[in-house]
């Protein structure tokens, strides 16, 4: 099959295409660097002839309010507008657990609408919503720095491998379309704080995590549960230790 990969280049993109290569498709990793441009429509529309499959990966280069809304928006219609033209089969989108009820954050609001774009669109389509990565947690904590301290909420954390989200996207990619959204998320829950905690104790970094007791993400108010699946969802098979591990190696 020919499958197009938006954002093929990224940290979760170039691990699907890799997987999707390997699986004898033919892919095509888009993004504006290869000439293919969801905001301006560049090349989309050559990109798209004889697709059978669109994974959408692509993330906004800035999250302010306005410029995220307005790149989620814009790259949505542009992209499906492409896909109905040239009959494509499957729509795949990779977004976010407890995005519609985080919408106090502007952010969230942007991915909201790009499901529902996505939904509207008439195209056949799967929605992979997934907790946050495991590579983000060094961000996380850098982000709550406070000389050498780092405060972090205590919300509920089950973050995943994004090695785990690429084969959960391919398998979905490559099965039936869904109409719907499907969840993913690591193995384990832990309390943001913890991970963080446990994170920088395992590469030597001696800042002090303290649990500020304020569930917020992304700069705004959550409930403690937002960050996690609330019912049933797929779960990884790298747990927090064996990632790690593998992050130490590669150091």
């Amino acid at each position: 099959m020919k499958i197009v990969v938006i954002g093929g280049s990224g940290l979760i993109g170039s691990k699907v295409v890799a997987q999707l290569t390997q699986k004898g498709h033919e892919v095509i990793a888009g993004s504006p660097s290869s000439g293919i441009n969801t905001i301006t429509g560049e090349g989309l529309a050559d990109a798209m002839k004889g697709t059978d499959i669109v994974i959408d990966l692509a993330n906004s280069p800035s999250f302010e309010d306005n410029a995220v809304m307005e790149f989620f928006q814009t790259a949505g219609r542009n992209l499906l507008g492409a896909e109905i033209t040239a009959g494509v089969k499957h729509h795949v989108a990779l977004s976010i657990v407890g995005v519609d009820i985080m919408q106090n954050i502007g952010y969230m609001r942007a991915k909201k609408v790009q499901e529902d774009i996505i939904r509207q669109s008439g195209v056949p389509y799967t929605i992979v919503r997934s907790t946050q990565f495991f590579e983000f947690v060094g961000g996380i904590a850098n982000q709550a720095t406070q000389g050498n301290e780092v405060h972090l909420s205590d919300v509920k954390f089950q973050p995943i491998a994004s090695d785990d989200v690429a084969a959960l996207v391919v398998k979905h990619a490559l099965g039936a379309p869904v109409n719907g959204k499907v969840e993913i998320a690591g193995p384990e829950r832990f309390d943001m704080f913890e991970v963080a905690a446990r994170y920088l104790k395992y590469i030597g970094d001696t800042r002090k995590v303290v649990p500020n007791g304020r569930p917020e993400y992304f700069g705004g108010e959550v409930s403690h549960t937002a960050l996690v699946p609330a019912g049933e969802a797929e779960l990884g098979a790298i747990n927090f230790e064996k990632w790690l591990s593998t992050q130490l190696q590669k150091a």
